[in-house]
């Protein structure tokens, strides 16, 4: 079997990158092992840990998802944020590939080329590595993306029907939850993984291609961060109703709008689809 080594981050999802692995896939018996080097987003007081590995390893899933239904043989993993040591990591645990495929950005965007990446992995490891540029800002992306923000009213039936409705106008659609965890002294993330975790079941249930992540606990932020770390043609905020939501009482879905070019949606989930949830955010 061939093993394929694939590093990349914001141009795992690209066109040139997915049809290479779709050709040397088509050639014979490869597998393909996907390294996503860890990216910690720019908004925020604080750096959650959790929220910055959930970030990668949405990359992750949701490209395995793709490989998947290609009937393409990939297994993937979060890489360190450096990533030539996670190049290291990744043959120092699996052992050493037959090729090294690194996904950059064009030259006057890409901080890996600006630090010779492709030189140094090249002559290091001692495999081909091939490099493959990816300009998504010309080229887009083959699929729509969906960022789906909820916390209490996550696995809402209203929320639900809209994205299977979404999914079911495009050839292949992408979902991105992201679940706010709670903030304060003693606070944990347990209770925004119990939510997203119920929520990608109900996705999944429904056969939408579906990753997520904790967020930061304040809306607008984890938004910010995960518009920053995600190419999206779309963003669902879902709320509970006016009068019960501290979400709309701040205003999240105008200050989202003007942050973003991407459609900005909101979904009303009722209390009582919301009730079987615990009573935290929104």
């Amino acid at each position: 079997m061939t093993e394929l080594l694939v590093i990349a981050n914001q141009t795992l999802a690209g066109h040139k990158l997915l049809d290479e692995i779709r050709s040397r896939a088509a050639q014979g018996d490869v597998h393909v092992r996907i390294v996503v080097p860890m990216t910690k987003p720019s908004a925020g007081l604080v750096i959650y840990d959790d929220a910055v590995r959930d970030a990668t390893q949405v990359r992750v899933d949701l490209a395995l998802s793709v490989l998947a239904a290609e009937g393409v043989r990939a297994s993937g993993e979060v890489g360190d944020p450096d990533p030539y040591s996670a190049v290291h990591d990744a043959i120092g645990a699996h052992g050493r590939p037959d090729e090294i495929i690194i996904s950059t950005k064009p030259a006057e965007s890409s901080g890996w080329l600006r630090r010779d990446l492709i030189e140094k992995v090249s002559s290091s490891s001692g495999v081909p590595v091939t490099h493959i540029v990816s300009d998504l800002d010309q080229e887009g992306l083959p699929f729509n993306v969906t960022l789906v923000v909820a916390n209490r009213t996550s696995s809402g039936e209203e929320l639900l029907e809209r994205l299977v409705a979404k999914a079911a106008n495009d050839q292949e659609h992408l979902f991105i939850g992201v679940v706010p965890q709670q903030s304060g002294h003693g606070a944990s993330s347990h209770d925004a993984r119990d939510r997203l975790n119920a929520m990608l079941d109900r996705l999944h249930g429904a056969g939408l291609l579906a990753s997520g992540m904790i967020g930061d606990p304040d809306p607008y932020t984890a938004v910010l961060n995960a518009l920053q770390l995600f190419r999206v043609n779309d963003v669902v905020i879902s709320t509970l109703p006016d009068e019960r939501s501290g979400w709309l009482r701040s205003n999240l879905i105008e200050r989202v709008q003007k942050a973003t070019k991407a459609r900005v949606e909101h979904v009303v989930v009722s209390e009582d689809a919301a009730a079987t949830t615990t009573t935290a955010g929104n």
